[in-house]
């Protein structure tokens, strides 16, 4: 039974990353954080994003994202997370675009099958306009050797007075490799609606004490077609308590 299983998994992990790579490039995307799927039971969190985009197609101006979080693991398997995000243009100020809710729900232990699973809920609502959203995100993580992949598949619906509601759907992909805990180096690749990137990413964790840690990422991501932003910069930062 457990080899059955372990197949199911393995074959279920391959079908998300080869599948749903069509589903995700016809429809939305951004540039984000790659979720991995565990979740720490005593793990508390502080964490701040920040997206620099060049230009995409018809804008004018480049874009700026930052995301600032207060998360705290919930029980065993769970993980809550609330959120501030702002915007900024250079020709305007830092401002509060949206409040969202996030829960991460770790679905398989850490090496029980072939490939490590876990899903994402996430609320949105934005502060200057009637716009909604929910999103279902489908983790997954496999390891070989030092070598780690991850799939992130997110599914998305936003709704309101100043939107068309839709469907969208992103894809997120990452290789790592794990040099030590403190320098991880890797490649995402992301896909959607006018966005489809790929470029390097380097991460690593620095432990400050007991069950205490900081740990960084910082990533470009090149523009592979005319569509999407030449430039992207990503750069994350949380504290770990």
């Amino acid at each position: 039974m457990r080899n059955v299983s372990s197949f199911m998994s393995s074959s279920g992990y391959v079908l998300v990353m080869l599948v749903v790579a069509d589903l995700a490039r016809a429809d939305g995307a951004v540039v984000d954080k790659v979720y991995h799927p565990y979740v720490d039971a005593l793990e508390k969190e502080i964490e701040l994003r920040s997206i620099f985009q060049d230009p995409q197609e018809g804008l004018n101006t480049r874009a700026q994202r930052h995301q600032l979080s207060l998360g705290t693991s919930i029980g065993e398997n769970l993980f809550g997370e609330l959120y501030v995000v702002g915007g900024k243009s250079r020709s305007g100020s830092l401002h509060i675009d949206a409040y969202e809710a996030e829960l991460k729900w770790q679905l398989t232990e850490q090496g029980e099958y072939a490939a490590d699973w876990g899903l994402l809920f996430e609320y949105e609502n934005e502060t200057n306009a009637d716009i909604q959203e929910v999103t279902l995100g489908i983790l997954t993580e496999k390891e070989w050797g030092n070598w780690s992949g991850t799939s992130n598949l997110l599914l998305i619906n936003e709704w309101g007075d100043d939107i068309a509601s839709e469907f969208e759907s992103v894809l997120a992909l990452q290789a790592r490799y794990r040099f030590s805990p403190l320098f991880e180096p890797g490649l995402e690749f992301y896909a959607g609606q006018n966005t489809l990137a790929t470029g390097p990413v380097l991460q690593g964790t620095v432990a400050t004490g007991t069950r205490k840690a900081l740990h960084w990422e910082a990533g470009l991501l090149l523009g592979l077609d005319a569509g999407s932003a030449s430039q992207t910069w990503r750069f994350q930062i949380e504290y770990e308590f």
